[in-house]
């Protein structure tokens, strides 16, 4: 990623129904600019910025502000899904978020952090930032873009305040996790700390159509894909979905077992390849899913 951005949101994470809103707001001829656009969205002025930001970051809105096709099949008064009540819809939004270039953090952490460790706290993804791309970063601004991050995934279940233990639009998933972790202190003494953890698993839960979109997303052309370009390139389905290899194999083998879209997955003699026979068109994979 040669443009990095740690800003944009004004510290707000995106709430569960702001894509929904600014979707509307701007099919309604409305501008984020507007006097009142704060009143006509039903948020404080300075979540106006945040949820243009959002919106674009989670490719709903184009870079002149302009609804996306996808957009209008999902949000739309008779589209899929337009509020969010499949649990796929919520995974298509992770993997449209995390490749879309406009949140550095997000495709950072799936696509490199959780390679190099799977738990983390703060200071090990600033770390990690310092060491691993240029630029002279605001620690500040790094710090304030982890943590909505962090809330975007995370629902503090324990958290007396409401309003942010339950809003993070992507809490559902359960991607991140917090656990406590031991170490040992400059002191030697042993000590424990509450530390995120990102897991490769199988994903079973994630919808065989999502995984297959984002697949001809990220290769669009390719009528055979190799196993490790699917595990492990950017922006690959087995990074942004945090899959461990058995679940990745067990994700392509139900692709070719329980989709008829003749996919076949050749695993023999050390050669593993997802292969098509004719070019599918991934529009038509979600039209599928969503019936």
């Amino acid at each position: 990623m040669s443009n990095l951005t740690f800003s944009g949101h004004d510290t707000f994470h995106c709430r569960q129904f702001w894509l929904k809103k600014a979707f509307d707001f701007r099919l309604n001829g409305n501008s984020f600019n507007d006097d009142d656009a704060s009143l006509e969205l039903g948020v404080g002025k300075n979540m106006v910025t945040a949820i243009r930001f959002w919106s674009r970051c989670f490719q709903i809105l184009d870079a002149e502000d302009k609804p996306s096709v996808l957009a209008n099949k999902l949000f739309s008064s008779k589209g899929w899904d337009p509020y969010l009540e499949d649990y796929g819809s919520l995974w298509l939004l992770h993997y449209l978020l995390v490749t879309s270039g406009q949140a550095s953090t997000f495709n950072i952490v799936f696509n490199e952090l959780i390679k190099e460790r799977p738990e983390f706290v703060t200071d090990i993804y600033i770390d990690f930032i310092n060491r691993n791309k240029e630029g002279d970063f605001n620690q500040n601004t790094l710090k304030k873009d982890f943590t909505v991050f962090y809330r975007t995934y995370y629902a503090d279940f324990k958290s007396s305040d409401i309003e942010e233990s339950f809003t993070g639009i992507l809490s559902e998933l359960n991607l991140l996790k917090q656990i406590q972790k031991s170490f040992v202190d400059k002191d030697g003494k042993v000590k424990s700390r509450e530390v995120w953890l990102i897991e490769r698993s199988t994903r079973n839960e994630v919808p065989l159509q999502i995984i297959l979109f984002a697949i001809l997303d990220q290769h669009p052309d390719s009528l055979s894909i190799d196993f490790e370009r699917l595990y492990s390139s950017l922006n690959s389905v087995g990074s942004v979905f945090a899959l461990s290899k058995e679940g990745l194999t067990i994700i392509l083998e139900r692709l070719a077992e329980e989709l008829e879209y003749g996919i076949t997955f050749s695993n023999e003699a050390g050669i593993r390849e997802l292969q098509f026979k004719n070019k599918l068109i991934k529009e038509l994979i979600l039209e599928d899913y969503y019936g």
